[in-house]
């Protein structure tokens, strides 16, 4: 009866929390367009600059990356990693546009940006869970929550009971 209960109270908690995953994304989705487009600008900044010097950007980066002066090395460095990194965001952003409410928890999950993360969590605002995707979400994990609390009570009671069934008997006093 307790591990009923025990698994009931676990699946309603883990759909509380499984059914704010399509919100999370939401909001992580639009840190990431915000992100891509300032680090865009920072790109079309640096294309227009060497375009200037009659240089593409490669050449532009290379004469950064080997000059002598450590300043500008490391603004080549940071300009490579951030057009690393627009290329990425662009990626995800597009997988994230393709898939459906669900599928973009398994985008975020499985490649996602450290710093907008700690963005998003840092600023998440909870939802209430009015959309299919948001039900989805919270049965889904809700039913989790559930077998896995049931499986793991049914293990510690099959086991308690092999446990009771091998004990022997103890003898009576006389």
């Amino acid at each position: 009866m307790l591990a009923r209960r025990l698994a009931l109270a676990i699946a309603v908690l883990a759909g509380l929390i499984g059914s704010q995953g399509p919100e999370f994304a939401q909001q992580y989705r639009q840190r990431l367009g915000g992100a891509l487009e300032e680090l865009n600008r920072i790109v079309s900044e640096f294309d227009a600059e060497v375009r200037g010097q009659n240089l593409s950007p490669a050449e532009g980066l290379s004469r950064l990356e080997h000059n002598d002066d450590p300043l500008a090395r490391e603004r080549g460095a940071d300009m490579n990693r951030a057009i690393e990194r627009a290329k990425r965001l662009g990626e995800q952003v597009q997988a994230m546009n393709s898939a459906g409410p669900l599928m973009r928890l398994y985008v975020v999950a499985t490649n996602f940006d450290p710093e907008i993360v700690r963005s998003t969590l840092d600023n998440y605002a909870p939802a209430e869970p009015l959309s299919l995707g948001a039900l989805a979400a919270g049965g889904l994990a809700a039913l989790w929550g559930w077998a896995t609390t049931r499986l793991v009570a049914w293990s510690l009671f099959h086991r308690s009971r092999l446990r009771a069934a091998g004990a022997p008997a103890q003898p009576a006093d006389s």
